[in-house]
């Protein structure tokens, strides 16, 4: 494969991505002593991109396949909710924490293969998928490593995700060179990551940050997390309208 302007800007997209995320991770290591209200912000933040902008996307490429999405969505929730619940079974144990950040690394790289296929339409499509995806890379970061301190996975093993979690955008901008998702499965999948994303939102962060501090301000901080997610979207749409 040639190397090209194209390439070099990718791989510049893939690297702000990057910056993005240890920037999100950054910044929740260092408040950990207020880890209730990150941890009530992460849990608005994934259920916000889960609700606001996967689904929503899924429905739009699935070409009018709504019994398919929503189907591929409690799909993911229950196969989440399924290994988390079995993970808790075999005993107290980092293997929850990684298995939430294992799949928000994924996504993560779904995130750059998005930038990356996005080239292959047109540059103002790009140039909107770009904004969203770095602007919600930061709570990426943040839901880490917060996913990982939740299950008990410690500031190391959350460090390494957070790590893992930064270059999984360059990766999938990487692999949008190398091969081509049609749009049909491509909506599944956002599908299915939405339900993973509602499951970790539901059953993880809001128990975990009300456990920790059950008062009004962590409620405060998930409304304020999905409503950022609210805003990016929105930002995301006003640029995309001709």
């Amino acid at each position: 494969m040639t190397f090209d302007r194209l390439d070099l800007l990718l791989i510049v997209l893939g690297l702000a991505a990057a910056a993005a995320t240890l920037a999100g991770g950054a910044l929740a290591l260092r408040l950990a002593g207020r880890i209730h209200l990150i941890l009530g912000f992460s849990a608005g933040a994934v259920m916000g991109v889960a609700l606001l902008d996967l689904l929503p996307e899924a429905l739009e490429l699935s070409a009018g396949r709504i019994g398919a999405v929503t189907a591929c969505v409690a799909l993911g929730f229950m196969a989440y909710l399924t290994a988390d619940r079995a993970l808790a079974m075999s005993g107290p144990g980092a293997r929850r924490g990684h298995l939430g950040a294992g799949s928000l690394t994924i996504h993560s790289i779904t995130d750059g293969l998005a930038i990356g296929l996005s080239f292959q339409v047109s540059p103002a499509a790009a140039a909107v998928v770009t904004l969203a995806v770095l602007a919600h890379d930061v709570s990426d970061g943040i839901n880490t490593v917060n996913v990982s301190l939740a299950g008990m996975a410690g500031r190391t093993w959350a460090r390494r995700w957070l790590l893992a979690d930064a270059a999984a955008p360059l990766v999938g901008i990487l692999l949008s060179r190398l091969v081509s998702v049609p749009r049909g499965a491509l909506a599944l999948m956002l599908a299915a990551f939405a339900g993973f994303f509602l499951c970790i939102g539901a059953t993880e962060l809001i128990p975990a940050s009300h456990e920790r501090h059950p008062r009004a301000w962590t409620t405060i901080a998930t409304l304020a997390g999905c409503g950022t997610i609210w805003v990016v979207v929105r930002l995301a749409n006003f640029g995309a309208t001709p």
